[in-house]
């Protein structure tokens, strides 16, 4: 803090009580608040991360930078912020997770048209180890998409871990795997994007959000019994368990968020024109193993939209009739076969899938 250095620099200060820190913070958003509430603008104010669903992400998610992270890693960290810089009127193409940020934000949209003054919606932050001299060109590239992206943490190299887990973030979306690794590690829902091979139209009106089960919306425990034991021995283990809930998994907070916000639309009476749409889409038979899913589900009053048991079959072709904005799956395997077809997928690196097929 400023003045902090000064006197002798021998003592250290004395830590401040919680309560002290909580009636600082407020004291910030109050003045922030005031501030946002004289500025002649047309934008809304960010809502507080204790009240928002905040989804993280990261540059490379939003925009494609395919080519200025190969000048990177070719030609170093100094041409890579010249070439940004150079081109920071050159507006960015949209990267993977593009399409489903503008879906979020079309449902804050509507959330405020029913709900004015409710700070309960999706926050965009950009968390990027991105270094803030390319700051502008991102700037620019989301004021020219129209976006609402106002928090941005450019940690310079840093991994943007700490800055996650103090936003209180609901969802991290980011190109980098490690990076992904080390939020789930720490306890943050997460998922690595990958491009579609093929363009294809998404709705701008509902927002879709796939879900595997296992190892997603799910623990891992029964795939773990699969990959260990066998197809026979999932199934007994399944029904003899079927009135057992399964834990949960790295997602299922995110499913949540999602229902929550589906609530507020159905107390409207909006439940038809909902713009919130989830799928289960699991390799789950129905009959041997479908129920225990179903059971967990309305253990923990969630609904789903639609529950879809392919019972092995490849998920790609399900995926191209829903048009998912995003598909959450712990298996390169299905992640590639989505890509394919022209889904944009996440990989959660979470459970006995990534001992078995690592994500390179």
């Amino acid at each position: 803090a400023p003045g902090a250095m000064s006197g002798s620099g021998s003592e250290e200060p004395q830590p401040e009580a919680a309560e002290d820190r909580q009636l600082e913070a407020e004291k910030d958003w109050a003045a922030a608040k005031a501030f946002y509430d004289n500025l002649v603008t047309q934008k809304v104010r960010p809502p507080k991360p204790q009240n928002a669903i905040t989804v993280a992400v990261s540059s490379r998610a939003l925009f494609n930078l395919v080519e200025e992270q190969q000048i990177f890693e070719e030609h170093g960290l100094e041409k890579y912020v010249e070439y940004q810089q150079r081109n920071e009127n050159v507006i960015l193409k949209p990267g993977p997770a593009f399409y489903f940020v503008k879906a979020l934000e079309h449902v804050n949209a509507r959330l405020l048209e029913l709900y004015p003054d409710d700070e309960e919606r999706f926050d965009i932050v950009m968390m990027t180890n991105n270094h803030a001299q390319v700051g502008v060109r991102l700037i620019n590239s989301i004021n020219h998409y129209g976006l609402t992206i106002e928090r941005f943490c450019m940690t310079g190299g840093e991994s943007p871990i700490g800055y996650l887990t103090a936003y209180l973030t609901n969802l991290y979306l980011s190109a980098d795997s490690d990076k992904v690794q080390e939020a789930i590690k720490a306890g943050i829902a997460s998922a690595t994007m990958f491009t579609a091979n093929k363009d294809v139209a998404y709705s701008d009106t509902q927002l879709r959000v796939a879900f595997d089960g296992d190892a997603v919306i799910f623990s891992d425990e029964s795939e773990q019994i699969f990959k260990e034991q066998g197809l026979d021995r999932f199934f007994e283990h399944e029904q003899l368990n079927e009135n057992k809930p399964l834990a949960q998994g790295p997602l299922k907070g995110f499913l949540e968020d999602l229902g929550k916000l589906q609530k507020k639309f159905y107390a409207k009476n909006e439940r038809l024109n909902c713009p919130i749409r989830t799928y289960l889409v699991t390799a789950r038979s129905a009959a041997s193993s479908g129920a225990r899913v179903l059971k967990t589900l309305r253990s923990w009053g969630l609904e789903i939209d639609e529950a879809l048991f392919l019972a092995g079959a490849p998920k790609g072709p399900i995926l191209v009739k829903i048009r998912p904005h995003i598909f959450f799956d712990d298996q390169m395997f299905h992640i590639e076969g989505a890509q394919k077809l022209g889904t944009i997928a996440a990989h959660v690196p979470y459970g006995v899938a990534q001992k078995h097929h690592k994500s390179t």
